[in-house]
């Protein structure tokens, strides 16, 4: 499809065909009302598409092929804000967030906890099935179960997305993991559902927007202050245990700590954390000094309300 018009931004040929229609009208819809505009990763009825609807009621969800491409939506103004998932309580991290988050240049507003269920969804029967199509993590959250049922995963960009890509190639060996609504989406029976190797299974999403300031459809309600931070310590001896130390001593709750190596390095040491408060609360202000007088650099990545307690 033409670069110009509502579908700039959008590489529409790396869409499934049969979800280019829907991503086509979901696009336009956006363009006309970019102030209501919801980002996400993924196909029509991904995961990251529910957690748009959840989180914003009233916005206007945009598919976005990759994350580099919801996070150009909303640099470009196509988009109001992006949701993005960042981590899993079964599979961990999403992979390459913490280095497109500080990259990006927008502003954590927000965060949103989506319950994860899969469904398996084919064009045959259950006991043909041979292959299942999904994004990693969703993969990685059913391996046990795709083991026990001896399918073989195949992973795919994301989880509806895999279920059109399964819907295009007709092959009734080959099904889909993805949330439920995929497959009246893209016309695929439903050959399981709740699948699940735990049923804590969940994921955690950020809004990301252009300013501090949370995008008109999530103003901040209830709930403790968050603050996601982003540091490298010194190379030098007990390093990180001086750079946190501030905020047990003025006490501050870490709720997250992650290393993370940029550009295959292994001697700097980069680090992610989210903390309990917000700056200008005196006790995090002693914290962040502390650890900037540690660390080589320290940027806050945003500050934001809590929407689950980490008490």
């Amino acid at each position: 499809m033409a670069d110009g018009g509502p579908l700039r931004g959008q590489r529409m040929e790396n869409f499934a065909a049969p979800a280019r229609p829907i991503v086509a009208r979901m696009t336009v819809a956006a363009a006309a009302e970019p102030a209501r505009a919801v980002a996400f990763q993924g196909a029509p009825g991904a995961n990251s598409h529910v957690a748009a609807v959840e989180a914003f009621p009233d916005g206007l969800p945009l598919p976005c092929f990759d994350f580099s491409d919801a996070i150009d939506a909303v640099k470009d103004g196509r988009a109001d804000c992006a949701i993005i998932p960042i981590e899993n309580s079964l599979h961990g991290r999403v992979a390459d967030i913490h280095f497109l988050l500080p990259e990006s240049g927008l502003v954590i507003t927000g965060e949103h906890f989506l319950p994860i269920r899969h469904a398996l969804m084919g064009a045959g029967p259950r006991d043909g099935i041979r292959q299942a199509m999904s994004h990693p993590q969703a993969l990685g959250q059913c391996r046990h179960w795709l083991k026990a049922h001896e399918i073989e995963p195949v992973s795919y960009p994301d989880t509806a997305g895999a279920a059109a890509k399964v819907a295009e190639l007709a092959d009734p060996a080959i099904a889909a993991l993805a949330p439920p609504a995929a497959a009246g989406l893209y016309g695929l029976d439903l050959l399981a559902t709740d699948i699940a190797d735990a049923d804590h299974n969940t994921t955690r999403f950020v809004v990301l927007a252009r300013g501090s300031k949370p995008p008109a459809a999530q103003e901040p309600v209830g709930g403790e202050w968050m603050t996601t931070l982003i540091f490298e310590v010194r190379n030098v001896p007990a390093a990180l245990y001086k750079a946190v130390g501030g905020f047990a001593t003025n006490g501050v709750n870490i709720t997250k700590l992650e290393s993370y190596q940029r550009n295959g390095s292994f001697s700097a040491t980069e680090f992610y954390a989210d903390v309990v408060g917000k700056p200008g609360d005196a006790n995090l202000d002693h914290a962040l000094e502390e650890l900037g007088f540690h660390s080589k650099w320290l940027r806050v990545l945003g500050t934001y309300r809590q929407a689950r307690s980490r008490g």
